[in-house]
């Protein structure tokens, strides 16, 4: 079959389409993208000015060369044929790259489900120790999507395959480790057949390969750590010393011939810009990070029935609508109370405030600006305004952030040891409600607060599992996500989870030294990012101070009052040069932030901070300064 590896990469992609309707769709679209670009091309030709090209070669020989003149029709059909060829080659590259995207999904996919799989092993062995068979575990895994992520899809099949296909366990075993794009998949696969098959333990198997993963975990983290040094490296020089040189280079040309203004905005708002978001994109693309998980609860309504009598006592119908009322007036007499409580536990709710402020403050100055006669002259007012509005964005929304950041890493710090002592707690005798109880006069720091909410649930008629639920939605990260599943899960089928704690707490000891570890290394390259910044910034000032001013107020006293306007540097204002720098500054100091927070912590988010922090460094620099 000539198509048995993209087959293949759509059923590891998961991509939910059969091979002959793919094909049907690479086709048609590949035509399309054939010939919209012919017919650009095409009326690219049809130009009346094109650029004249030559072949530089000096004819050393005496070879006499024919001359040729094209006529009307002669040009018309070598259009045609470069559009023809033009169409090939466009569908050709198109046929191509949609051949080989399914296999970069399957790649993407191979490793979000390696990232996960020590995880959602865990899971089966705590149902394991409780005593659920191998298909009641794969059933059970397959409806926590929200958790685990791509690892409960591939489990979906074996639950697929043995309920509505008819295959026994190992059949449906074996047609997973066929088709799942993860390697270490397939060899756990691989090895959980050979245990089942010889009627070995496969509780001991699970245990096992629990810990053989976690050490896993340790060498994905020095391996994407040294990578990452490697990355800093290339950001220094690529998108840092190479657009500063550029930008001297074409300083000093615009010194002795014409300023090259077009190329030098070239390098400014286009080649930084998107090099950075490239850079961005790549450093998230092996980024190890866990993927956001969701938790979705169940409401429970309470019905009337028709044979069910309702005593309805007179008066009472007022009562009930000045409930009504209390309750649509409670979120907002919350909010008055607390005004930024709203802001710490979901940051992204700054933008409902700081947006129409910003938005405001950008019509009242453009309003209030004066009508200036040269356009340069309204750039240079305007674009101190635009910064100051978007930090008003940005600001507010990493203070938050970076509270409920800190807020979320203290309580992540202290799942292990809470984890520790429930196990502990667990394995003298006491239930799991009843081990929640005495924790809570135990200091964990900020998460002892959170118990206290969790044993206030349970006081008030809610089961253990229903406290702990409500307590990973109040929090809403994947690390206490999945310790609050596992738990949750293992109490259901047994009292005795304190080995099932115990591996918890190991993984949830493991996954923070690994963060703290990557949390002191990430430091050394934010405070890179932040050297290679304030460099940058100083060598345009420099620029600014030492050059530019000077030589325009060289030029003012030659030209004495012959010049009415901006001052130049050959055929251009320096004004120019002026904004142009200056706009630099501030690009480099966006993308800096970003990828700081990219580098540093992980997440785009955590970079607005740093983004606000370098934009006033720039925005004081250039105009209390300089």
């Amino acid at each position: 079959m000539h198509y048995r590896d993209l087959h293949n990469d759509l059923i590891a992609a998961n991509m939910g389409i059969t091979l002959d309707r793919y094909l049907l769709r690479t086709f048609l679209a590949s035509g399309l993208f054939g010939l919209f670009c012919a017919t650009m091309g095409y009326l690219a030709m049809s130009l009346p000015s094109l650029p004249l090209f030559h072949i530089g070669i000096y004819n050393v020989f005496g070879v006499s060369m024919p001359e040729l003149v094209l006529t009307e029709t002669a040009v018309t059909i070598l259009r045609v044929v470069a559009a023809g060829v033009i169409f090939v080659l466009a569908t050709d590259a198109a046929y191509l790259f949609f051949l080989y995207y399914p296999s970069l999904l399957a790649k993407n996919r191979a490793t979000r489900i390696n990232l996960l799989l020590h995880n959602a092993v865990s899971y089966m062995y705590a149902l394991r120790r409780g005593g659920a068979q191998m298909v009641t575990i794969f059933r059970s895994i397959s409806e926590n999507a929200a958790i685990y992520g791509e690892v409960v899809h591939e489990f979906r099949r074996v639950v697929r395959d043995t309920d509505y296909f008819g295959y026994d366990l190992i059949t449906a075993l074996r047609h997973l480790q066929e088709t799942t794009p993860s390697e270490k998949l397939q060899e756990f696969v691989q090895d959980l057949i050979s245990v089942i098959e010889s009627g070995g333990d496969v509780l001991t198997f699970l245990e096992t390969r629990v810990r053989v993963y976690q050490e896993d975990a340790r060498f994905e983290q020095k391996t994407f750590l040294s990578m990452l040094q490697m990355a800093a490296e290339s950001y220094v020089a690529l998108f840092v010393a190479g657009p500063l040189f550029i930008i001297i280079v074409m300083v000093i040309m615009g010194f002795v011939s014409s300023a090259p203004v077009l190329q030098l905005s070239i390098v400014i708002y286009l080649l930084v810009p998107i090099g950075s978001l490239f850079f961005i994109l790549a450093i998230d693309a092996v980024s190890i990070k866990t993927e956001t998980v969701e938790r979705y609860t169940e409401t429970k309504w309470l019905h009337e029935f028709s044979d069910v009598r309702v005593d309805k006592q007179a008066g009472s119908e007022p009562l009930f609508r000045r409930l009504e009322r209390y309750d649509r007036m409670k979120a907002f007499r919350s909010f008055l109370r607390h005004p930024f409580q709203a802001f710490l536990i979901e940051p992204n709710r700054t933008f409902y405030v700081t947006v129409p402020v910003a938005l405001a403050y950008v019509l009242l100055t453009l309003l209030a600006t004066p009508a200036y006669p040269d356009a340069e002259i309204v750039v240079d007012v305007l674009d101190d305004h635009l910064i100051v509005a978007l930090l008003i964005v940005l600001l507010p929304f990493g203070i938050f952030h970076q509270f409920w950041r800190k807020k979320v890493t203290e309580l992540e710090a202290s799942i292990p040891e809470f984890l520790n002592r429930l196990s502990g707690i667990n394995q003298v005798g006491l239930t799991l409600a009843q081990a929640i109880q005495v924790l809570v006069k135990a200091d964990l720091g900020v998460l002892t607060y959170e118990i206290r909410k969790i044993q206030r649930d349970i006081e008030w008629g809610a089961s253990v599992q229903e406290a702990l639920v409500r307590f990973e939605v109040r929090i809403r990260t994947p690390t206490i996500a999945r310790m609050v599943t596992l738990i949750t899960t293992a109490s259901r089928m047994t009292g005795d989870i304190g080995e099932v704690l115990n591996i918890a707490a190991r993984d949830a000891a493991i996954s923070e030294n690994l963060k703290r570890e990557r949390r002191s290394e990430m430091f050394i390259y934010t405070a890179i990012v932040y050297l290679v910044f304030i460099v940058f910034l100083f060598v345009v000032a420099v620029i600014d101070i030492q050059f530019l001013s000077v030589l325009a107020e060289i030029n003012a006293l030659t030209a004495g009052d012959s010049i009415a306007g901006p001052v130049p540097l050959g055929n251009t204002p320096i004004i120019t040069f002026e904004r142009l720098l200056y706009h630099g500054c501030l690009i480099q100091a966006i993308f800096s932030g970003l990828i700081a927070g990219q580098m540093g912590e992980g997440s785009l988010r955590a970079g607005v901070k740093h983004a606000a922090v370098m934009l006033i460094i720039a925005l004081v620099v250039f105009t209390a300064v300089i």
